[in-house]
């Protein structure tokens, strides 16, 4: 049997931990900044973890992290 393939698109958002979360990057902070207030650009700063119940999804997208 084959290798199963990682999805790239996933390899490149997320990162899995030790403790079995998957950490992820924030989004609306790439472009069309001016109109957004220095808070909100300031909220969107960091990562934060992937909701319950999208994790199976992102596991299943990454088979062997």
């Amino acid at each position: 049997m084959p290798k199963m393939k990682s999805k790239s698109s996933a390899k490149k958002r997320f990162i899995v931990q030790g403790s079995g979360g998957i950490k992820r990057a924030k989004a609306f902070k790439s472009h069309i900044l001016t109109k957004k207030s220095t808070k909100v650009k300031r909220n969107l700063r960091g990562t934060t973890q992937v909701h319950d119940s999208d994790t199976l999804a992102v596991k299943k997208m990454l088979p062997y992290a």
